[in-house]
């Protein structure tokens, strides 16, 4: 369980590799793109983009967080100039604008979920923010979920719907509180489930409490298999980057343990080191993309867009399938069937171009 893959360093010159991507039948209409990346296989969406950190879809909109507060719409293949909304954020390195997830129901109540870090009375602290689009702008905004404890650097913050309609939640744990993810009555170090407006669903693992797994340091990316199964990405202290099926109730471990080797908390199904800084997954599945697996893993420090085999919750393989972008964020299949992307390279870890960051679209 404790499976290792070791990664070398990564050559920025690394040519892309050529997956095809094919739409499913009768997709939503994603717009064409106005720009394109000088190669066939790859599609810019938008360009200088202030440390985007996560990309849901609305419709035929793409929508994109920025870590200084703005929520961006990319509509009819343009990046709109204002805003959908500018949110006051704490400006710290690893906190700000995070998560984004736009509900199932958009297209009849046009609910927009965000998770961003804040400042009150000289602490960090991060919430969830119902926000009622109307217009490609916020109509209005309510607080579902606070008190979530922040810090300068591990604020968790990845935030999807799964497929049973619940909302789950990916905290970071605070330097100030080492033992937090350890203790239940505490939100740091956890994965979250709630319910669309916020309440604790009844059939959560522990009663009365958000909490669907603990012992988590920093999660960085939320997929589901087709089986229902939730598996996530967590990024280590310095090296011992992770991947965790994650199971009602399970302890991970943090900071109790990394990387597996005590049988009290659940083992990961992937450890890395030297660390590749994990981001966002998703799974795709289909008869019209040829990957040999449907596990898609973004990274950071590795630069690369990586395809995973796991068998018997193990990885069995890793093979890049992109890279030569520099920092990779996040991922996620837009409702066209095609696969997107973020850059992260204006974070104060890359190496930013003039145009940097950008919002692509793998087509082939």
């Amino acid at each position: 369980m404790d499976k290792r893959i070791r990664i070398a360093g990564i050559a920025a010159a690394i040519i892309f590799a050529i997956v095809i991507w094919v739409s499913p039948s009768n997709p939503p209409p994603i717009p064409e793109p106005t720009t394109e990346y000088n190669n066939e296989s790859v599609q810019v969406l938008a360009t200088n983009l202030e440390k985007p950190w996560a990309i849901d879809f609305a419709g035929d909109k793409v929508l994109v967080t920025e870590k200084t507060g703005q929520i961006r719409v990319i509509e009819s293949g343009v990046l709109l100039d204002e805003p959908l909304a500018t949110l006051r954020t704490a400006d710290v390195f690893g906190g700000g604008l995070l998560g984004i997830a736009v509900h199932p129901a958009f297209d009849n109540n046009h609910f927009i979920y965000v998770y961003y870090t804040y400042e009150k009375n000289g602490a960090l602290w991060n919430k969830i923010l119902r926000i009622t689009e109307l217009n490609n702008k916020l109509d209005t905004a309510k607080t579902i979920f606070d008190n979530i404890p922040g810090s300068a650097y591990y604020n968790g913050g990845t935030m999807k719907f799964g497929p049973d309609g619940k909302l789950y939640i990916g905290t970071g744990y605070t330097s100030e509180s080492s033992h937090g993810a350890q203790n239940i009555q505490s939100l740091e170090g956890k994965i979250l489930r709630l319910n669309d407006d916020g309440t604790i669903p009844t059939d959560n693992p522990f009663s009365d409490s958000p909490v669907f797994s603990f012992g988590h340091m920093n999660t960085k990316g939320l997929g589901w298999d087709n089986e229902g199964n939730l598996f996530v990405t967590e990024m280590g202290p310095t090296k011992n980057d992770e991947i965790n099926l994650i199971k009602p109730g399970g302890n991970y471990g943090w900071p109790e343990q990394e990387c597996g080797g005590n049988e009290e908390f659940v083992n990961p199904i992937n450890c890395y080191d030297p660390a590749i800084e994990p981001g966002g997954i998703v799974f795709y599945y289909g008869d019209k993309i040829k990957l040999d697996n449907p596990l898609v893993l973004a990274s950071l420090r590795a630069s690369q867009l990586f395809n995973l085999e796991i068998d018997d919750e193990e990885v069995k393989s890793q093979t890049s399938i992109l890279s030569g972008m520099g920092r990779i964020r996040d991922v996620a299949v837009g409702p066209d069937g095609y696969l997107y992307l973020i850059t992260s390279n204006t974070d104060g870890k890359g190496f930013p171009d003039a145009s940097d960051d950008k919002l692509l679209r793998i087509v082939k």
